[in-house]
C-alpha cells in the first residue's frame, strides 16, 4: 500500500469511486477532479499494487474553492485545512485505509486545525462515527439546497 499524490492518469478512477459513494459526497466531474489537481494543497490517493482503493482530497485557506462548506470554514478560521472528500473503495473499507489517509494529512498538516463536513441528511452514520473516533467535533450544522441537506461542521485541532 502507497500513499501517493494523484495524478491526471488516476483521474477516471478516482471518477468512479466517487460516484459509487453519491449521496454521501458530491457528484462531480473530470474537469472539477482536474481544477484538483491544481488548487488542492492535498489530492492523494491509496495505491494498492496499481488498483486505486481509495483518495482524499483537501484544500488550505486561500484556495480559489467555491463550495459553501468550504466558505463555511474561511468564514470562521484564519487558518485551516479542509478535507474536501474522502472516498475509500466498497470492498476495502473498515481496513484502516481511512485512518491512514487522515494521519497523513495530519503529520503533514501546518495549520494545527483540520475542518470537514459529514451529512446527516442524508445520513451518514459511519463516516460521522469514523470522525468522532479520530477527535473531530461538531463546530455547527449548515442548512444547503433549501433543507434538502444538512451536514455537520467538524474540527479537529
Amino acid at each position: 500500500m502507497i500513499i501517493r499524490e494523484a495524478n491526471t492518469k488516476d483521474i477516471s478512477e478516482i471518477l468512479k469511486l466517487n460516484e459509487a459513494e453519491v449521496p454521501h459526497v458530491g457528484s462531480i466531474g473530470r474537469k472539477e477532479f482536474l481544477k484538483f489537481l491544481e488548487i488542492a494543497s492535498n489530492f492523494i490517493v491509496i495505491d494498492i499494487e496499481g488498483e486505486i482503493t481509495g483518495f482524499m482530497i483537501s484544500l488550505r485557506e486561500g484556495a480559489d474553492y467555491g463550495s459553501v462548506n468550504y466558505k463555511f470554514f474561511k468564514n470562521h478560521y484564519k487558518k485551516f485545512e479542509y478535507v474536501d472528500r474522502i472516498v475509500i473503495k466498497e470492498e476495502f473499507k473498515g481496513k484502516g485505509m481511512g485512518r491512514k489517509l487522515y494521519e497523513f494529512l495530519f503529520e503533514k498538516n501546518e495549520t494545527g486545525l483540520v475542518c470537514c463536513e459529514v451529512n446527516v441528511k442524508p445520513q451518514n452514520p459511519d463516516s460521522m462515527a469514523f470522525h468522532q473516533k479520530l477527535g473531530f467535533n461538531e463546530k455547527s450544522k449548515l442548512i444547503t439546497e433549501g433543507g434538502k441537506k444538512i451536514v455537520s461542521m467538524l474540527v479537529r485541532n
